[in-house]
């Protein structure tokens, strides 16, 4: 029977979930591939902290000792940072090797060149592990490619953030209280800024752009806000009202450009991502022809991700590029009307006659269409708000009067 020799770039939490897969799936794997999969050599950062279940499998910290050890065939990344990760990949696919990876900044970074490069070399780079964990968004975004346009994505995409967004309602704790738990649960790193700030859920989103629209959004003109700000005042006050609290990366092709925002954003029970709790992923997917698709699944940890990247291996060697979703006409960011939830005390003749008041929640809480521009109302909190809204309607309500419109 036929080797696929795979090397193993990290020994961490996704890199001994690999490792583990692969050592006790053998015979899974090999009725699915027709071929055994042997992992030749683990390359770690430091050679002192860790050791193999297999004492035959070279374990090194030298990156030059991988070199040595024969015919590789695949090399797995479960490493993180931009580097020595992108210098590590560009070694391999120059020598042949097929390139699977699980490091979403890297990727965000530089996913484009190494997928150039691969491109020239014959060679195939799966990522599916970038995105969404266990989840499969990779590989159904490129089957929906075949036949649809992705008109838009909206996605849950980092699961510390959910956890603490879902933490603070369900079981009252302040945001600091929160994230506190997240870091013992070991859903937060010591230092939480990529999660909390939208920086995590960024590079993801970057990712799913240059996959389906053949670019990525300005770095420099994305949206991009965290939560850190949510009090649970906030959160208590919009459950009242029906509302939950989600973290949300959104991307969409207009006439300008790809669009992308990272931000919190309130969600009606209608909206596919009103259920997704704790450290759940999700993606709603909105396409021409078949509609919506919304996936949901464990957005992290050892198991999920380890399958993401062993279902790439079993696609190993397939083309790696995937259709584009065509460019079509759109509204730019600043004039296209979204519905708003605006919360404040309101002056008379506040609103502009260019934002629509379609529905009253009380006498603090409005929900609005209007431009984003038009909103920048002075002592007013706003928040875009996703999913139908009928529900909510209650403006019928005497006493609670429509803000004068000027």
């Amino acid at each position: 029977m036929q080797t696929l020799n795979v090397v193993l770039l990290g020994y961490g939490t996704v890199g001994k979930g690999v490792y583990n897969t692969i050592h006790y799936h053998q015979e899974r794997l090999k009725s699915v591939l027709g071929k055994k999969v042997e992992i030749k050599a683990v390359l770690v950062k430091n050679i002192e902290k860790h050791k193999l279940p297999d004492a035959s499998v070279i374990l090194t910290d030298r990156f030059e000792d991988i070199d040595h050890v024969g015919k590789i065939d695949v090399v797995i990344d479960a490493i993180t940072g931009k580097e020595p990760g992108f210098h590590y990949l560009k070694h391999f696919i120059k020598k042949g090797c097929h390139i699977i990876t699980a490091n979403k900044e890297m990727f965000a970074h530089h996913g484009s060149e190494l997928l150039e490069l691969a491109n020239e070399q014959g060679v195939s780079i799966g990522y599916e592990a970038t995105v969404g964990g266990g989840i499969p968004v990779i590989q159904t975004l490129r089957k929906l490619l075949n036949v649809n346009r992705i008109e838009k994505i909206e996605g849950i995409l980092n699961g510390t953030s959910n956890f603490i967004l879902t933490t603070m309602r369900e079981e009252g704790l302040s945001f600091k209280q929160a994230l506190l738990l997240a870091q013992r649960n070991g859903y937060a790193e010591a230092d939480p800024t990529n999660d909390i700030e939208g920086y995590d859920a960024f590079y993801k989103a970057a990712i799913l752009s240059q996959l389906v629209f053949g670019e990525q959004p300005d770095w420099n003109k994305t949206s991009r806000k965290g939560i850190a700000e949510i009090t649970i005042k906030q959160i208590k006050a919009y459950k009242e009202l029906g509302f939950r609290f989600k973290h949300v990366a959104s991307l969409e092709k207009t006439a300008g450009g790809v669009h992308c925002s990272v931000k919190p954003v309130l969600v009606t029970r209608a909206h596919p991502l009103y259920q997704v709790e704790g450290v759940q992923n999700a993606v709603s997917i909105d396409a021409d022809i078949v509609g919506n698709i919304s996936l949901l699944g464990p957005g992290a940890g050892m198991y999920p991700t380890a399958s993401a990247i062993i279902e790439d291996l079993i696609h190993v060697g397939t083309d790696n590029q995937a259709p584009r979703s065509e460019a079509f006409d759109g509204l730019q960011e600043d004039c296209e009307k979204e519905a708003w939830v605006l919360s404040g005390q309101f002056d008379r003749g506040a609103f502009s006659k260019e934002i629509e008041v379609v529905a009253i929640l009380d006498s603090d809480n409005f929900i609005v269409k209007a431009a984003k521009k038009d909103i920048q109302l002075t002592g007013v909190t706003y928040y875009p708000l996703l999913g139908e809204y009928s529900e909510y309607h209650r403006s019928n309500k005497k006493e609670l009067p429509l803000p004068v419109l000027r």
